[in-house]
Parts: structure tokens; sequence; C-alpha cells
């Protein structure tokens, strides 16, 4: 199993979750939680709950449980949301415009500062607030600001290349919604790999296993 700093990836995964869960009781005025209680609400077991949390270091009082809103600030803290990492997005088709539009970037520690393509006819419109620019003039932008992260959202064919740029400029980073794996030859970036297809056929296989 994967691990990041001695942390399983599997427990890195959950925290978002934690997070969101957490923020949802917030909104509704619930001030504190046993790991029994929130276990049942996430569909995991308690004892779970407490093993993720203990990699971090304990954040619950035996008889009292979690105190919603410090336990939320705690993992804010470990998930990093407040470094306010930059962002651009490559490839400002129907994903990538998407994206642009509808992801909470600010949400989930991140500005987006940029939007690229190669498409002359999008060059120089907006996507929400964002200015769409050259492809081309990556480097001068990279040289210019500082971008901690890349989103790809360009054909698969696209995708090396395009990392290749950005590794060139000090990116490291990358959210990649490519089937290309490039994180081949560099295995010192960081790269978030989403796969949409594979969640859809993952679907199709549960529903099909029910059928049986």
């Amino acid at each position: 199993m994967e691990k990041n700093n001695g942390v399983s990836s599997a427990v890195i995964r959950r925290l978002p979750r934690y997070y969101r869960y957490l923020g949802e009781l917030e909104a509704h005025g619930i001030n504190r939680i046993s790991s029994k209680e929130l276990a049942e609400k996430m569909n995991l077991t308690a004892s779970q709950i407490r093993q993720d949390l203990n990699c971090f270091g304990g954040f619950g009082q035996q008889g009292y449980g979690y105190n919603v809103e410090s336990l939320r600030s705690e993992i804010c803290k470990i998930l990093g949301l407040d470094n306010n990492f930059n962002a651009v997005l490559v490839g400002v088709g129907n994903l990538g415009h998407a994206f642009a539009q509808h992801i909470d970037f600010k949400g989930a520690g991140f500005n987006l500062i940029a939007a690229f393509d190669s498409n002359p006819e999008l060059i120089g419109k907006k996507v929400g607030s964002i200015e769409i620019i050259d492809f081309n003039k990556i480097e001068d932008f990279c040289n210019e600001n500082c971008v901690d992260v890349a989103v790809l959202c360009v054909p698969k064919e696209a995708a090396n290349p395009v990392a290749e740029t950005f590794i060139r400029c000090g990116v490291k980073s990358f959210w990649n919604f490519t089937y290309a794996d490039i994180s081949l030859g560099h295995p010192e970036i960081i790269v978030e790999n989403v796969h949409l297809g594979d969640g859809l056929m993952t679907l199709c296989y549960r529903i099909n296993a029910a059928k049986k």
C-alpha cells in the first residue's frame, strides 16, 4: 500500500471525506460527535476513524468524542487547505471549461490563476473571470508567476509534451485528467490521476454483479 510520510494513501484519501462530513455537521449546529456517531454517518467503523485520526495525533477525548469545529480545523491544516497553492488549467474544452466554472478550487486549497489553450478561437476569451491565454506563452507565464500545480484537460497524445513543458518550468505537481502516465521518467513529480471512465466502468461492474 502506498505511503506518504508514513501515512497510507487510503487514510489520506479519507481525509477530505472527514472534512466534508464535519463541515455538514458544523452547518447543522452540531458541536461534538463521537467516533461511533461519525462512523454511522460515513459508513465506516469507529475503530477505523480512531485509527485514521491517530495517524496525525489524538484529537478526541474519551467520554466526550470530537469537537466538530476543532477537528475540522485540524484536518484543514493536515490537508494544507490554507496554503492557497496556485493552479493553472490547460485545455479549455468542454471538461476544462466545466472545471473552471464549477470546481471550488479555493475550497480545496488552490487559486486558479490562469487557463491555457491552443485553439485560436478560445484565446483571449474568458472562462469565469479568467482570460484564456495562448499555450505557447506558458513558459513566459511560469517565469513571471509562481505555479504550483497544472490541471491537465488535454487530449492523451498532448499530455506528456504539455507536462514536460511545465516540468522544465519547475512545476512538479499535476491533476491529470488524461489517460497518459505523465510520471514515467519523472519519479519526483506529484500526480493525481483521475480517470472518469474507470469510475463509470466500476459502476457498471457493481450493477452487473448485483444482478447475479
